[in-house]
């Protein structure tokens, strides 16, 4: 009865409604994301993919670059050193080493003789000699599981010393017991290091010879000597048996360096070496001048491939027939030779000459449908651009320049149509360098009068002296004729001359940078029509493809050099087809001429390459060069120099730039000491990294180091400019304005110069506002009033190109002497 009532009461029981002022507080700003009970609602049971938070992802993200890193260094260390296990033992090729003498007081000889002797543990193979070289042996160490190739390279030879350490596993630098190393051991270091040094050990003889408390000075004093060129280097005693074994020790388990240069490359340093003449059977078996080269040797740096172009050192690019495998003649196991890669059959004679007569297997033939061209300059197309057909006006002023010709020397019988194609030896120079050199001859003819006044007043006061001085001068000059006559004897007047025209060119460069004279004989703007003013030399833009020279069409270019290399070397470095690294082979080079075999019976080495792709191409490349501090003489642009770039020397006429990263470069005139400097050349592509030495030859055939430095880039559209600075004088000066004269000389030329900015050295700006009279006045408006001191420039530029002067052929350099031109003879008496 009771809970029925309540159930009652309860129904009839109303709910609470809030009134109109009811309280209403503000959600909850959870930043317009879903919560979690919408997330489930909306999701109705489904479970999704576990997914790892931020922190999980992160953390993990954290552990995989630290394994990735971890893994990344081991098997770089694991390539390290498999690369330097391989090296000298049974897979690889010999552990080729060079003795270099950096004293003329040191025997070099007694090295190899103290390191073949019995005593230090080897086996001597005399018939592993390399080719061109007479002190050389291969050498077997049972104890240490490797084998040796020793050389001792001529070092009066730069080419062949520079050619032997581009592929030397390690060198060894016969040092003096006092001096160290003498003028001509620190030109050849010089560029050694430039070039790239391989590993090497330091050595010296007659320590023992020594008293025992002598020893500890003179090897302290040695150290403190060889601590400027080899800081750290150990120095190692060579006098006994126990001493060579000790070096040999050195030399095999020494860490190797790196070279990038030739660890990219195929190559091989010759150890046998025939050449076979070629026979034309249209002549009747005639020789046609060219031959093929049979070259045996250890393949070194990467797999060789037949496909590709290969360069021999000195004498340029050729092409390979095939590559045998003949019996590798330094074994390690056993002293009988066994075959390179024995097992396999279809063996074949060699032809005699001076490769053993053996048992060999053809590797591999060249595909001409995959092998590579020679050709190094693109065809040239004189008819491929786009003419129109000429004017009447363009007629008739071509009759008009054909009439007002200048008379040229034609042979008898020449008709006018062929005297028309007849060019003198100025316009074959072309415009661009008489320009180039007006200037200079200008300065020069200056120099030369200001030379010729102050010799005839000299003369002038010398015969106004009295006839008692004269005979005086005569007394006390008489004694000292001999001696100068002999010291006269050793002074060249021709190069003393040359060499005071260059200074004095480089003086005046440096005092007035870039300042030329307005000429007086013709207008300013005919002198000066190829170049143009610019309003800032940094954002002031200039077309790369505008009034290209004619060499420009012979050369190649890349969309991209950079990716172009990448590519290439990425391309290299996954090679696994071909001559096989330590591999003992015999290339087949054709089209030889007989001079490379020449040059190997007169005792030179010979070292081949194999170049990349697009690398027997010619195109611009830039070189970035310091001058050597050896060099003092000024080194001017467009001067012929010898450069060793990589595996190639060539000679070439280069033009200097500024360093910098913008799109316009500022032509130097002379070699900078002071910073580095950008040398442009038309030469054959090759990949950086690559060292570069550049060498000035002497006139009597002896070649300087004035440069070192690396390979920068490959791109023809680099832009150089070169900049002239036309000065003039205040002539009055206002509060805002100038009157300017000795800029121009005529009003026809300050017209049409108006458009171009004007400075002043103390930093006014300004422009020409109108030209004063007819003699070349003209007023100027600046930023702010000018001093009386200062002085009114105008900047013009115009592009440069590089010469097409490249010559792949080098002549031997003669012994290097230090300072020979000014050198003083034995016999000379000081006194």
């Amino acid at each position: 009865m009771l809970v029925a009532k309540m159930v009652s009461g309860a129904e009839q029981q109303q709910g609470h409604r809030a009134g109109v002022y009811k309280q209403k507080n503000k959600g909850h700003k959870h930043g317009k994301h879903r919560t979690k009970g919408e997330i489930e609602r909306e999701n109705k049971g489904r479970v999704s993919v576990t997914a790892l938070t931020k922190k999980q992802r992160k953390e993990a993200r954290k552990m995989d670059k630290r394994h990735k890193a971890n893994q990344l260094r081991r098997n770089k260390k694991d390539l390290v050193l498999t690369e330097k296990r391989r090296l000298g033992s049974r897979d690889g090729p010999p552990h080729l080493v060079a003795v270099v003498a950096l004293h003329a007081g040191v025997d070099a000889e007694a090295v190899t003789r103290l390191l073949r002797c019995e005593g230090a543990g080897g086996l001597v193979r005399e018939e592993n000699s390399v080719c061109g070289v007479s002190d050389s042996f291969g050498l077997v160490m049972p104890r240490f599981k490797q084998r040796f190739t020793f050389l001792r390279p001529d070092t009066a030879d730069m080419h062949s010393l520079l050619d032997v350490v581009k592929v030397a596993d390690s060198l060894v630098f016969v040092l003096d017991s006092t001096e160290g190393w003498d003028s001509y051991g620190d030109h050849c270091l010089s560029c050694l290091f430039s070039q790239g040094l391989p590993a090497h050990a330091l050595v010296c003889q007659g320590v023992s010879d020594l008293a025992v408390k002598k020893r500890v000075d003179s090897r302290r004093a040695l150290a403190k000597i060889s601590e400027i060129r080899f800081p750290g280097a150990r120095l190692f005693p060579l006098d006994s048996d126990q001493d060579a074994t000790l070096m040999l020790r050195h030399l095999g388990a020494q860490r190797q360096r790196r070279l990038g240069f030739r660890s990219r490359r195929p190559h091989l340093l010759a150890q046998q070496v025939s050449y076979t003449p070629n026979s034309s059977e249209g002549s009747g078996g005639a020789p046609t001048g060219l031959g093929t080269l049979c070259v045996s040797g250890y393949v070194r740096g990467c797999p060789l491939q037949v496909d590709r172009l290969v360069h021999i050192s000195g004498f340029g690019d050729f092409l390979l027939s095939q590559i045998d495998a003949p019996i590798d003649p330094l074994p390690l196991n056993s002293m009988t030779p066994r075959p390179a890669k024995p097992g396999k059959e279809g063996d074949v004679d060699m032809q005699d000459g001076g490769v053993e007569a053996a048992s060999v297997r053809v590797l591999m033939k060249a595909d001409p449908a995959r092998r590579e061209s020679l050709q190094a300059e693109a065809e040239v197309d004189p008819m491929d651009g786009e003419q129109t057909w000429p004017t009447d006006t363009e007629l008739l002023e071509a009759e008009e320049a054909r009439k007002s010709k200048r008379v040229m020397k034609v042979p008898k019988g020449t008709s006018d149509y062929q005297a028309t194609w007849i060019v003198d030896e100025e316009d074959e120079n072309g415009e661009e360098d008489e320009e180039s050199t007006d200037d200079e001859e200008d300065e020069d003819l200056m120099m030369e009068e200001s030379i010729d006044g102050e010799d005839l007043d000299s003369q002038v006061d010398a015969a106004s002296v009295g006839g008692s001085e004269e005979e005086e001068e005569l007394n006390s000059t008489s004694d000292k004729g001999g001696a100068d006559q002999r010291y006269d004897e050793h002074m060249d007047e021709a190069e003393e001359g040359e060499g005071l025209k260059r200074y004095r060119e480089a003086r005046a460069n440096e005092m007035f940078p870039d300042e030329v004279d307005t000429p007086l004989d013709q207008s300013a703007k005919n002198r000066f029509q190829r170049y143009r003013g610019l309003k800032s030399f940094r954002s002031s833009p200039w077309d790369p493809l505008e009034n290209l020279p004619a060499d420009y069409s012979r050369i190649f270019q890349f969309q991209s050099f950079e990716r172009t290399r990448r590519r290439v070397l990425a391309e290299a470095a996954q090679e696994e087809e071909g001559a096989m690294v330590g591999w003992y082979v015999t290339l087949h080079v054709v089209d030889v001429p007989p001079t490379v075999m020449e040059s190997v019976q007169a005792g030179r080495p010979l070292v081949l390459v194999s170049l990349l792709p697009h690398e027997q191409k010619m195109s611009v490349m830039h070189m970035l060069v310091r001058r050597h501090p050896s060099n003092t003489d000024p080194i001017k642009s467009k001067e012929e120099l010898v450069f060793h770039c990589g595996f190639r020397r060539f000679r070439a006429c280069p033009i200097f730039s500024q360093h910098t990263s913008a799109d316009k470069h500022k032509l130097e005139r002379f070699l900078r000491a002071d910073a580095p400097t950008v040398v442009s050349v038309y030469a054959p592509i090759t990949f950086p990294t690559a060292g570069v030495l550049l060498f000035k030859q002497r006139e009597d055939g002896m070649q300087d180091l004035v440069g070192t430095g690396s390979l920068l880039s490959c791109d023809p559209q680099r832009v150089v400019l070169k900049r002239i600075v036309l000065s003039g004088h205040p002539f009055k000066i206002n509060r805002r304005s100038a009157v300017c004269r000795y800029m121009f000389f005529n009003r026809d030329d300050i017209l049409w110069f108006k458009p171009v900015e004007l400075r002043t050295k103390w930093g006014r700006r300004g422009h020409i506002k109108e030209a004063l009279g007819t003699h070349g006045h003209m007023k100027c408006v600046f930023d702010s009033q000018m001093r009386s001191q200062d002085t009114v420039m105008m900047n013009l530029y115009k592009r440069v190109y590089p010469r097409w002067t490249y010559d792949p052929y080098v002549p031997l350099p003669l012994p290097w002497v230090k300072g020979e031109g000014t050198q003083v003879p034995d016999d000379f008496d000081m006194e």
